[in-house]
């Protein structure tokens, strides 16, 4: 530290150059360097820091960095303790010393308690004036830690003790048979104890030992002496009034190297109430072995691992054997060979399990005859859940399994009964489901029948009466034609209806925003729905999109819209709401749908409502509860169909005099595509020109002279061929064409095939198809292949010129 300090940049400080340190500085610190023991000087106002190499190891980390700093600033963690201290020493000039002061000093990153003595003496200069502190003391932390911890140690010891009020410690000294105590000892004894313990010869003690036990302690005691071992024993001490005590006393004598036994401490239990309780254990296991030998029971209970240690009398006078020799494992000799596997399994099984034991075996009866027994165990678990042991009991069944095959017999006999009777009701029910079956197909076939017999009379009617005007030369049949146009047109919605029902009408999906869908038909449903009837939409936000066919979802929606209107008649309120759904896991298998995200599209009514039972046939076929000739029956059918072809859910909600609501639930949406722009009207369908080729295939005579003639009349140039082959030989020969319109279901050679053969010749062919029923030809899953132009049969002059143009068109 002297080099250091001399080393040190004091002109830095106040203190300045040691050359020009003041004498009385320069004394304190050739005695603080020359001192052994730790030794600080303290200097100026600041109380400057300088101290000896035994004073180093106190700053602990800030060594060598407190070198000539202010002492505020070395000590700022404890500087409220001796800042006081040093302003005393300072400002009064008085010095002062203090023993295992407690200063909350940091070290290693945390606040430590450290202990110290130390002294504080004022430095003077040649005129009296106080100019520094001279420190000198060391840290007691260590002693003071470990004085606190044994007066721990001893504090808790002797609260053991005392909460343990019936332990006592002694500690006789042989050679002058003194015996020093506890309180509790003395007191155990019956001895009157001392101020500071109570201290008596060791007969004192013996006088209160019971006379039963009193030759075989002092025998044990005598042999702990000569030998050195241990001593150990349970004794009964007599107290005055008569009682008896239990006592267990453990302690071992020193002896001296020539065998003289010099001290003999230990320590003694009161063990009154173990004693008791071991009594009181032998006599409930008394009573309780009484019980089970009287019982018809045969009990046993056995080891944790199953070995069994334990069967009540009614186990011998059953068996016969002798006691003990069904110990362990022996019991399974008993088992009926056809059992004892069986047996050894179920009982090796609750064992790894601890799952209770029940099985039902024969056991040799000591008359040598097998008897059924009903064996069970149940495990006995210890705070832990560790099975500690296994009770169990073996019941005589023979009895019962006696009774049981005679039941059999005649349980066998009923139960051929009932399969006859079963197999009968069986019969009878499927004849029942047939018969329904009969009848639905009835009620479809009659209700199909009876909607195109109005069509088929409208349209035979008004021929029949044309041919007759026509035939006497007037000319006036327009109002008959557009009676016979207006039932075909019905007939053909019909079919549409139908195929729509059956989930076979082609769809043409396409990413759909249901909120603008709903937006572009508010007009149109407040036109189509009356004045009396208010329409409010309700649409969620943040909706997801959903893939389905526009024009199928407005007719779905316009169609629910009707039905609410025809619900109230004074009038009411339609609302249309859309939201996001969940179907989990629970209501999918329920209803038979995917579980997932969906798209709820849902039209409520203020109306008369349903009652239940007409609720649950509200999507039969050609049910209706409207008056005769106001509905066909197939408007929520074909809305049920269409949903369901698309991958939804219907769900309908009435309530009689409140009104329905009507739940469309179609599937997410994940694609990537741009929801399809809101379609505007379209404008009247243009004619065609000569220049503009149509190759018209279709295997109906009939239906392709109309179409050829109807194209014709259009002002396209019209070809035709009666089947794929023969259009494929016209176009093999050069004939150039725009339009290929070929039905799709044909012989040899179906309309996709012609298609694909076609645009193999010519592949800016473009292609309209046309059918009455599918097939799947071109259409998969109930959806239209994509980029396929379909036109369904029948269709009338306008529809045809609508499609046409705009399939040329692009």
């Amino acid at each position: 530290m002297g080099r250091m300090i001399r080393d040190h940049d004091w002109a830095a400080t106040p203190l300045g150059s040691p050359e020009g340190w003041p004498p009385a500085l320069r004394a304190a610190l050739s005695i603080c360097l020359g001192a052994t023991i730790p030794t600080a000087i303290y200097w100026g106002p600041e109380l400057r820091l300088l101290y000896n190499d035994a004073w180093a190891p106190i700053p602990a980390e800030r060594h060598p960095w407190a070198l000539g700093r202010p002492a505020r600033e070395v000590w700022s963690d404890i500087w409220h303790v001796v800042g006081p201290q040093f302003g005393r020493a300072m400002d009064a000039g008085e010095g002062f010393t203090t023993y295992d002061q407690m200063l909350p000093m940091e070290r290693g990153g945390a606040v430590r308690e450290t202990y110290w003595n130390y002294s504080f003496t004022p430095i003077r200069d040649d005129d009296g004036t106080v100019v520094g502190v001279f420190n000198q003391g060391n840290e007691t932390t260590t002693r003071i830690l470990t004085e606190r911890a044994l007066r721990q140690s001893e504090e808790r010891l002797a609260l053991a003790l005392a909460a343990a009020n019936s332990v006592g410690i002694w500690d006789w000294d042989v050679r002058a048979d003194v015996v020093t105590t506890d309180a509790r000892f003395a007191r155990l004894y019956g001895v009157e104890p001392a101020p500071t313990g109570a201290n008596a010869p060791l007969k004192d003690f013996f006088a209160r030992i019971h006379p039963d036990d009193a030759a075989r302690v002092e025998s044990a005691l005598a042999e702990a002496l000569r030998s050195g071992d241990e001593f150990a024993e349970e004794y009964r001490l007599l107290a005055p009034d008569g009682s008896v005590r239990w006592v267990a006393a453990q302690g071992r004598c020193t002896l001296a190297e020539d065998g003289t036994p010099l001290r003999f401490p230990g320590i003694t239990l009161d063990i009154t109430r173990r004693r008791q309780t071991e009594e009181a254990l032998r006599e409930g296991e008394a009573r309780l072995r009484a019980i089970t030998d009287s019982i018809d029971h045969m009990v046993w209970s056995t080891r944790p691992d199953g070995f069994h240690d334990y069967f009540n009398q009614r186990w011998y006078d059953f068996t016969g054997v002798t006691p003990g020799t069904t110990d362990g494992g022996g019991w399974m000799g008993l088992f009926h060979p056809d059992d004892h596997e069986r047996t050894r399994v179920a009982w090796a099984h609750s064992l790894s399990t601890g799952e209770p034991y029940r099985i039902e075996y024969r056991l040799r009866h000591r008359s040598g005859a097998w008897r059924w027994v009903l064996g069970r165990a149940q495990p006995v678990r210890d705070a832990d859940g560790r099975i500690v042991r296994w009770y169990g009991t073996c019941t005589d069944i023979q009895d019962i399994v006696d009774a049981r095959e005679v039941l059999a017999r005649s349980r066998e006999d009923l139960e051929r009964q009932i399969e006859a009777r079963t197999q009968e009701l069986m019969r009878a029910e499927e004849a029942m489901r047939q018969l329904q079956k009969m009848e639905a197909v009835g009620q479809l076939t009659g209700g199909i029948a009876h909607d195109f017999n109005n069509m088929l009379a409208v349209v035979l009617g008004g021929l029949s009466l044309m041919e007759r005007r026509l035939a006497r030369g007037d000319t006036d049949v327009g109002r008959y034609l557009e009676g016979a146009k207006d039932g075909a047109l019905r007939a053909a919605a019909l079919t549409q209806r139908l195929l729509a029902f059956s989930r076979q009408q082609p769809l043409a999906p396409e990413p759909l925003d249901a909120n603008r869908l709903v937006t572009g038909m508010t007009e149109l449903l407040t036109r189509t729905l009356g004045e009396h009837i208010r329409v409010e939409t309700v649409l969620s936000a943040g909706l997801w999109r959903i893939h389905a066919d526009a024009s199928q979802l407005e007719n779905a929606v316009l169609n629910l819209s009707v039905n609410a209107r025809d619900a109230m008649p004074a009038g009411g309120r339609l609302t249309i709401e859309t939201a996001n759904a969940h179907m989990d896991d629970r209501y999918a298998a329920e209803h038979a749908i995917p579980a997932g995200q969906y798209v709820l599209i849902a039209v409520s009514d203020t109306g008369t409502g349903m009652e239940p039972a007409v609720a649950a046939r509200a999507f039969d076929p050609f049910f209706t509860t409207k008056s005769v000739g106001r509905g066909t029956g197939l408007g929520l059918s074909q809305v049920f169909g269409f949903v369901r072809q698309s991958g939804g859910h219907v769900k309908i909600y009435s309530e009689v005099g409140v009104g329905t609501t009507v739940k469309l639930y179609l599937p997410r949406f994940y694609g990537t595509a741009q929801p399809a722009a809101v379609r505007r009207a379209a404008p009247p369908p243009g004619l065609g020109h000569p220049s503009e080729v149509v190759l018209v295939v279709e295997d109906d005579d009939r239906v392709r002279a109309w179409s050829v003639e109807a194209l014709r009349e259009l002002g396209y140039t019209v070809l035709h061929a009666a089947n794929g082959p023969e259009a494929l030989t016209r176009l093999q020969a050069g004939q150039a064409i725009d339009l290929l319109f070929t039905d799709v279901v044909m012989p040899d050679m179906t309309g996709r095939e012609l298609a694909d053969r076609a645009l193999a010749l010519l592949p800016d062919l473009k292609v309209l198809f046309t059918t009455g029923y599918t097939r799947n030809a071109i259409v998969h899953n109930g959806m239209l292949d994509p980029g396929t132009n379909f036109l369904p049969k029948p269709f009338s002059l306008d529809q045809l010129a609508a499609k046409v143009r705009s399939v040329l068109d692009g």
